[in-house]
């Protein structure tokens, strides 16, 4: 399977830190936000990555990441000449993935939960989408699920009354088909061409599942309370140990072990310190 990042966009609501660089570029507590996409990537076995930037930022990027070698990886770069919605950025990574399946993230979601097993398990299935939820107390601001059982009936985009709390999140895993779904699609009344349409295909085609997310979701673009937010959260989490290799900072989990080893020793000092205290008292 392929990866595609989707790192386009004008980054308007986080104006004016987006001024002069592209949002997937600001640091999330202590690395570049485009870190953390390509680390979920990495970390579900998905080494061949695409990433679709805005015009103007693709120097950036490779500047930051080059050919993908630091990060273990093998990286490619696609320009969205403007902003026509995800599923027109994604539309772009078609001679890419090249009749593959693919995982797709946006460029500024972060997810504290491994994805590799619902990865491992979508290699098996012969056709069809997944999608991944999240809980959320504001479903409003997302297009929001509508489950019946083990299926998702619909997906409304930003609902006044939502049928749940399930937010959909900013990672799909699509079959080979998605980029011909795209091109059928009709523009909405935003003049974009919608990710939520390409899903509720999927949905009547009967070929969509879903996995609910236990840890963290951040989404860092939706404003400068969610960026801090997402900063918090990161900085509390597993992913503050990967390191600017995308790997796990070895010298973190040193310490954590010798804290342990600490936490040992002093409980092994309170054992004989007791054991002096009773022999003394007999």
């Amino acid at each position: 399977m392929k990866g595609i990042i989707l790192a386009g966009g004008t980054g308007s609501r986080l104006y004016p830190l987006t001024r002069v660089t592209n949002k997937h570029l600001l640091p999330v507590y202590n690395k570049p936000m485009i870190f953390y996409p390509l680390y979920a990537m990495k970390s579900a076995g998905i080494t061949n990555v695409l990433i679709v930037s805005g015009k103007g930022h693709s120097g950036s990027f490779l500047e930051l990441l080059g050919s993908g070698a630091n990060v273990g990886m093998k990286i490619s770069y696609e320009v969205q000449e403007e902003a026509g919605g995800i599923a027109q950025a994604l539309s772009l990574a078609e001679n890419f993935a090249n009749n593959e399946k693919v995982v797709v993230i946006l460029g500024d979601n972060i997810f504290e939960d491994d994805l590799l097993e619902a990865v491992e398990e979508f290699k098996s299935v012969p056709r069809g989408a997944r999608v991944f939820l999240k809980e959320v107390k504001n479903p409003q601001a997302y297009g929001v699920a509508d489950i019946e059982g083990k299926n998702i009936k619909n997906i409304v985009e930003k609902p006044k009354n939502p049928p749940s709390n399930l937010a959909v999140t900013g990672c799909y895993m699509y079959d080979p088909q998605v980029f011909d779904v795209i091109k059928g699609l009709k523009p909405s009344n935003r003049n974009e061409l919608e990710i939520t349409d390409v899903n509720n295909f999927y949905i009547e085609q009967g070929t969509l599942k879903y996995s609910i997310l236990n840890g963290f979701w951040g989404d860092c673009g939706e404003s400068f309370d969610g960026l801090m937010d997402a900063g918090k959260l990161v900085q509390k989490s597993r992913l503050a140990q990967v390191d600017e290799h995308l790997c796990m900072n070895k010298g973190e989990n040193i310490q954590e072990k010798a804290k342990d080893l600490d936490r040992d020793h002093k409980s092994i000092k309170d054992l004989f310190s007791a054991e002096a205290s009773t022999n003394k008292v007999k």
